[in-house]
């Protein structure tokens, strides 16, 4: 609990059995957090298996795999579910650290934001934490394209450390976004057009073997999603066209 406020950590998972349980850990040692829910995208190592055998959790398997915004359609409902004054998205792929649940999780429950996103980008640690030359530039253009686009401030849309009030979750149409992983744009570009203010905190990250990562030719198809979002909503914002995300007030 924070300050009578349930505090729920979802895990999007997809074979992270080597790293599950080592995440799992550190977040219960921040002494905060409530529940863990697991989903589990059809892995094909023992990730649910795993999971399963941890305190306190509710995991959920996909009977195939549906994708990564699929994975986190389901997070987000079975953690409301649960009754979740607080969410915070924690990959269970050790690549963020959840030392920073009790920030995130005061930022909300004090009722300062609704979102907080851990940055890769304040304070330098993208590159210092291994992220390649190629994904660090991608992400710095495709971050200024959007804030472009979108009348925004953000130094990076493309982290998967984020937490949310359960106000905030409630008013998302979540059902309407990607499956893939532009779902994660989608979700911020929604925020955004709500008129939510998005906070974010300096978060160091590490990129080693065991961390999931999507290849070039994803990466590709996610950059040109992302820049799809960002033009849709300012066509929408212009009243140029009508968007099932971007709905008129």
């Amino acid at each position: 609990m924070f300050e009578d406020k349930k505090v729920v950590v979802v895990m999007p998972a997809y074979n992270a059995a080597q790293t599950i349980e080592k995440t799992y850990r550190e977040v219960m040692d921040q002494n905060i957090v409530d529940q863990v829910i697991i989903v589990d995208d059809a892995s094909s190592d023992d990730t649910s298996e795993i999971a399963a055998e941890l305190a306190n959790t509710i995991v959920h398997t996909h009977e195939k795999n549906r994708g990564y915004g699929a994975n986190q359609k389901t997070c987000y409902k079975l953690a409301l579910d649960a009754g979740a004054d607080i969410v915070i998205m924690v990959h269970p792929d050790y690549q963020y650290t959840p030392q920073l649940i009790p920030a995130m999780a005061s930022m909300i429950g004090n009722g300062l934001y609704h979102c907080v996103l851990g940055s890769r980008i304040l304070g330098g640690y993208a590159l210092r934490g291994g992220m390649p030359l190629w994904k660090y530039i991608a992400n710095r253009l495709l971050t200024l394209s959007e804030n472009v686009l979108m009348g925004a401030k953000l130094s990076e849309y493309h982290t998967g450390y984020r937490a949310f009030s359960r106000e905030l979750i409630e008013k998302l149409q979540l059902e309407e976004n990607s499956d893939d992983f532009v779902f994660d744009n989608q979700m911020l570009a929604e925020i955004l057009w709500l008129g939510y203010q998005i906070a974010e905190v300096s978060c160091p990250t590490k990129y080693f073997q065991e961390a999931s990562s999507i290849n070039f030719r994803r990466s590709c198809r996610y950059g040109f999603g992302c820049l799809g979002t960002a033009l849709t909503f300012r066509l929408a914002k212009a009243g140029l066209i009508k968007s099932r995300l971007f709905r008129q007030q």
